[in-house]
């Protein structure tokens, strides 16, 4: 494609960046994905964003396809597509979106994995003293007891947690910020970093959590000590960030039952984001049911 129809994914990501206040992040998946279906225009001699039609959009998704990519990543370009000729549309560069018509290919749904409450106990279940220790056990205890996301947790800063009120003000996706519950114990962690803090930290520093060198936490450091503190726990599976967040949402449901109650903890705009968990929770129930109905119970 010419350098003029190129320099439209600059200001469409401009747009998500500074209209529609995106992360960072999620604005750096669209350019990837857009500069993606750019190159495919370049093999396919398409050059400019007017000449693509519904055929070409098809065939970017079967090469794709073809090249190994994931029906998931295939409806994520074509959705970051589709948005983009919306926003070509709304600047008049276009007459018509050539992507609302094409689908792909539907996926298997795959359900978040999660820790049990008996394994989440004994991953947070640190012992040890010192700065380092007090913060790692702050912020897992914080991650599972509020269901935050990575990039969430790392972008607290002290002025953030109200510990009388028991609660952590945290900005989600779209800048959109929201009041969440902080358990007991994840305040008595965060009062002994807040303690410790100080030897790790300057003065005037603004992040909750930071490294040894002052510095806010990046997702990559928390990833790391993540994965640190399962080995040392002993914990047999995977563990990552995002895991805590999925078992605080199942542990909620499983105990209360309250689907908008947990959806407006997690932060979801829509419900159907949440919905994902009740098949967990079903799963739990069938589970009990196996194991004690007189009906269910295989014979010895």
């Amino acid at each position: 494609m010419d350098s003029a129809a190129k320099d439209w994914i600059d200001k469409f990501i401009a747009h998500l960046k500074y209209e529609r206040r995106l992360s960072p992040l999620t604005c750096k998946h669209y350019r990837r994905d857009l500069e993606a279906f750019a190159a495919f225009c370049d093999e396919t001699a398409i050059g400019k964003w007017s000449g693509v039609d519904g055929e070409s959009v098809r065939a970017f998704a079967g090469t794709t396809y073809r090249r190994g990519l994931s029906a998931r990543s295939i409806q994520r370009r074509l959705s970051a597509t589709r948005t983009f000729f919306r926003y070509l549309l709304r600047e008049k560069h276009v007459k018509r979106n050539p992507v609302s018509s094409v689908a792909a290919a539907k996926h298997k749904k795959r359900l978040p994995e999660n820790l049990d409450a008996d394994r989440m106990a004994r991953m947070l279940d640190i012992k040890g003293d010192g700065a380092i220790v007090d913060r790692d056990r702050a912020m897992l205890e914080l991650l599972y007891s509020s269901g935050l996301r990575l990039a969430e947790l790392i972008g607290l800063n002290i002025g953030d947690i109200d510990r009388h009120d028991a609660t952590v003000r945290v900005t989600g996706k779209g800048n959109k910020d929201r009041i969440v519950p902080v358990g007991r114990k994840a305040l008595d962690a965060l009062s002994r970093w807040h303690k410790s803090r100080p030897a790790m930290a300057a003065a005037d520093a603004t992040a909750l959590f930071v490294s040894n060198r002052g510095q806010r936490l990046s997702h990559r450091a928390v990833q790391a000590r993540v994965t640190y503190w399962a080995k040392c726990q002993g914990i047999d599976s995977k563990v990552y960030p995002h895991l805590f967040r999925h078992s605080f949402a199942t542990h909620m449901l499983e105990s209360s039952h309250d689907l908008r109650g947990v959806q407006e903890l997690l932060g979801h705009s829509n419900i159907s984001t949440t919905q994902v968990y009740t098949h967990l929770d079903f799963q739990h129930l069938a589970q009990i049911y196996d194991k004690t109905h007189p009906r269910a119970r295989k014979k010895d």
